[in-house]
């Protein structure tokens, strides 16, 4: 699929190690988040939290620091390169999950995890990158699919990971463990990645340039709707993850099934996303976006009907869940292709827009949804289904003489999306 030399001379890994490798980098914020999920009721004990709604900020703090940066990483790659820009920033990762592991306090643990985030942006940012500088066109949507799915692996494993370092060890250790990933993942690729950017096309840092390219990106209609659309729905997701813990805990009282629940709930989801892979060249961007959503729509509406009813049991949350999150994932990767479509000639500087703003928005309403939690799973469900609305709303808004449009003249829907990084 590529050239076996990089530009150095020095030899590359093969697609297999290739793929492995850079789903891994990727995975370092999933496992971050998600790891920690079964810990929050032992974290805001030890720390002395008072109100149980306080602990998702553990979650919602990384998402924060995540959004953060986004824009940083991206010109220092294209000015220094991907492989040392990559290793300062998982390097960094490392550092402030140690400073959590030896957090004295909660508010010192929520400013690791922010800055945990803001140093793990650099793998979403680079490894999009790195896959755009080895493959071209069919080649690299599908390496991009191979690393989602490996990727999405880590939402089935990583709560079950956590619950098993909390059988023999404090919540801690999980941050420890945090140190060791990090850590391999920056001898890994130093030895066997090189240098993937070409040397006459680094780029010098000039913040005019950035700047344009930032404003074009809010004002194109279609990278602001599109994008708007993205960030509602993907609120829903944010305040699952942040609420997943109280629900199965204290709603279903089922703390031993979290790990089982989080797995079940995120396999559909890498369904959906290999699925989507294969039906969107036949039926385009638009239709198979559009329907998703709307799916997504009357999945969560059904769900908050049958709740608001008396019918909701952890079996039902888990199928209703499920079905939610593969809607989403149909949904996400193909509107986040679609807010790129006029975008080409600042590709780079709009994704990270896209990326920053997305994920500010869904932190701020997914937080707010998880802060309603009472006891119930009621307003999660309920915050879920305006999120699936809102989002259907803004694509309507956004493109109404397109909507479930097939496959046309758009350069758009005929080519595979590469699919987002997801929590």
């Amino acid at each position: 699929m590529f050239d076996s030399l990089a530009h150095d001379g020095v030899k590359r890994p093969g697609t297999r190690e290739m793929t492995v490798m850079l789903a891994a980098l990727m995975a370092l914020n999933s496992f971050a988040i998600d790891a920690m999920i079964p810990a929050l009721p032992d974290i805001g004990h030890s720390l002395g939290v008072p109100h149980e709604n306080d602990r998702q900020l553990v979650v919602i703090a990384y998402f924060i620091g995540f959004a953060s940066t986004q824009l940083l990483w991206g010109p220092l790659a294209d000015r220094f390169g991907r492989k040392p820009i990559m290793a300062a920033g998982v390097g960094l990762y490392g550092l402030f999950a140690l400073m959590c592991a030896l957090a004295p306090s909660f508010p010192v643990l929520i400013a690791g995890r922010v800055l945990m985030g803001a140093s793990a942006a650099a793998s979403r940012v680079l490894v999009i990158a790195m896959v755009r500088d080895l493959f071209e066109a069919e080649a690299m949507a599908r390496v991009m699919s191979l690393v989602f799915m490996t990727f999405m692996l880590m939402p089935v494993l990583a709560p079950n990971v956590g619950q098993l370092i909390l059988l023999f060890a404090p919540w801690r250790a999980i941050f420890a463990v945090l140190v060791i990933y990090a850590a391999a993942m920056v001898v890994w690729p130093s030895i066997r990645l090189p240098e993937t950017l070409h040397p006459e096309f680094r780029r010098p840092l000039s913040w005019r340039p950035i700047g344009e390219a930032i404003l074009e990106s809010i004002r194109d209609s279609k990278s602001r709707g599109y994008t708007l659309a993205v960030t509602v729905s993907f609120s829903g997701l944010v305040a699952y993850i942040s609420s997943i813990q109280q629900i199965v805990f204290e709603s279903f009282h089922a703390p031993g099934l979290i790990g089982l629940v989080f797995a079940c709930v995120a396999a559909p989801m890498a369904l959906a996303s290999y699925l989507n892979s294969r039906v969107v060249g036949r039926f385009g961007l638009r239709r198979v976006g559009h329907s998703a959503s709307l799916a997504m729509v009357v999945v969560t509406a059904a769900h908050a009907a049958l709740a608001l009813a008396g019918f909701e049991t952890l079996p039902l949350f888990v199928v209703m869940q499920g079905l939610t999150m593969a809607s989403f994932a149909f949904t996400s990767s193909n509107l986040g292709t679609l807010a790129m479509e006029n975008m080409a000639p600042i590709a780079g500087t709009a994704s990270s827009v896209q990326g920053m703003a997305g994920t500010i928005g869904a932190a701020a309403i997914g937080y707010w949804i998880g802060q309603r939690f009472d006891g119930t799973p009621l307003p999660f469900i309920i915050g879920t289904a305006a999120c699936a609305a809102g989002g259907f709303l803004l694509i309507v808004l956004t493109e109404p003489k397109q909507l479930f449009a097939r496959i046309g003249g758009n350069r758009a829907d005929v080519i595979p999306p590469v699919p987002e990084e997801v929590v």
